[in-house]
């Protein structure tokens, strides 16, 4: 099986700041603004239904999104938006990135971990807040398994739900869209996607570290498996340092990786298709 760390959402070129984990412990991902996008912000909602434009105007950030387009994807949780008959999670890729996974032999089976930059936030006379700053750190928000990956329009077509999903089109190069299993391979009673709370267990940056890209990876499981984009001198005194390109790094995981990955989805599973 390949496991692969897929950064989405807000970062510092698209947004300009991290996605909140919220007092309640929700980690919600901000999905990145595309102009040409006809879904707006305020047409999604978090499970309270509180639009996504208006939880980004409540931090207070000084990034305004009211009726911009947005790039919902990975798509995971089905009451963010209006849904077709028959919807189902799905992540689409494209370009460089989509060519790495294909190089890399990614297929059905393989089961993809979604990370980005989060912070803290606190309520302050009702008001969100960032602690401790805006630089934040990396964590794994969400997970997905690959059911089918869906390469023609006619497959769009035919799955009709998935007219609605950003890729939908298949306009950009090497575009695909790879659609979620109903449950784990590796795990039959978990289902095959969803979204987590935040636990310490999905922090990937060491704690303390202001750098969000030294992770604290655990050399006993990651050491001797193969991380694309990165080699042994990936490990440092003390700390993993993730490379600064690449949207997939994806891992030709081992038994260890694997039981890592499960762990983390039976222990911090919160929402699920």
């Amino acid at each position: 099986m390949k496991i692969i760390l897929s950064r989405k959402g807000f970062d510092s070129s698209s947004g300009g700041f991290p996605s909140p984990v919220l007092p309640d412990g929700k980690l919600l991902s901000l999905p990145i603004p595309i102009e040409s996008e006809s879904l707006s912000y305020d047409a999604i909602s978090d499970p309270e239904e509180k639009s996504y434009s208006r939880i980004i105007e409540a931090l207070e950030a000084g990034v305004h999104v009211e009726n911009k387009g947005v790039h919902l994807d990975p798509d995971l949780v089905a009451n963010v938006r209006a849904r077709m008959t028959g919807w189902r999670p799905a992540f689409g890729q494209c370009g460089a990135a989509g060519s790495h996974l294909d190089n890399r032999g990614v297929s059905e089976g393989d089961l993809f971990l979604f990370f980005g930059g989060f912070q803290y936030i606190k309520t302050v006379a009702g008001r969100l807040s960032y602690r401790g700053g805006i630089n934040g750190f990396h964590v794994i928000f969400g997970y997905m398994e690959i059911g089918a990956i869906v390469r023609s329009n006619a497959e769009v077509r035919e799955k009709g739900w998935l007219l609605n999903h950003p890729h939908a089109k298949l306009e950009w190069a090497n575009d695909r869209i790879y659609v979620a299993a109903p449950n784990l391979s590796f795990h039959s009673k978990l289902p095959g996607s969803g979204v987590f709370e935040f636990d310490e267990q999905l922090r990937l940056t060491k704690k303390e570290e202001f750098r969000r890209s030294r992770w604290d990876l655990d050399p006993r499981v990651f050491r001797n498996v193969e991380i694309s984009y990165h080699s042994q001198a990936s490990w440092k005194d003390g700390y993993f340092q993730s490379a600064g390109r690449g949207q997939e790094f994806v891992i030709n995981a081992n038994g260890g990786v694997i039981q890592w990955a499960s762990d983390l989805i039976k222990d911090c599973c919160l929402w699920s298709d």
